[in-house]
Formats: structure tokens, sequence, C-alpha cells
């Protein structure tokens, strides 16, 4: 099983040299929103991933990296 994680701090460092506060000024929306997004709590809707991608200059799956899930022990304690 396999985890997408999204690298949107990253890219925007890698393609455009910005911290997440420039990016979130130059999307025009607030620290936060961009915050939660590179924090893996929220996601961008499909407008915002687009606004994203125009504005660092990269592709979609440049965003985000397949992560290998473990699956959880299930331990016996007796």
């Amino acid at each position: 099983m396999v985890k997408l994680k999204i690298k949107i701090k990253e890219v925007a460092k890698e393609k455009k040299a910005w911290s997440l506060y420039r990016l979130a000024k130059e999307l025009g929306l607030p620290q936060q929103t961009v915050y939660s997004w590179a924090n893996g709590r929220t996601q961008p809707s499909y407008d915002n991933m687009d606004k994203l991608c125009d504005v660092i200059g990269c592709s979609v799956g440049d965003l985000f990296e397949a992560e290998p899930i473990q699956p959880k022990l299930n331990l016996v304690v007796n």
C-alpha cells in the first residue's frame, strides 16, 4: 500500500527558492492555508492545485511523492 506525501515546501524552494510564506503571498492565500497543505493536515482544492502549479511552474506530479505505508502489527499481550 502507498500513501502520497505532498512536497509543496520542497518544490517551491527548488523551483523558485521561495519559502511557504512567499508562496502564500504569491497565491494570494492565507499563510495558514499553505502551511496546512505542506504539513498534510489539509489538501488543496483542484482550483488551488492548478494555481499552485502555475505559480511554482511545476506539474501536479512534481508535488507528490509516494510513501510506503507499513502495516500495523497485531500484537497479542498475555
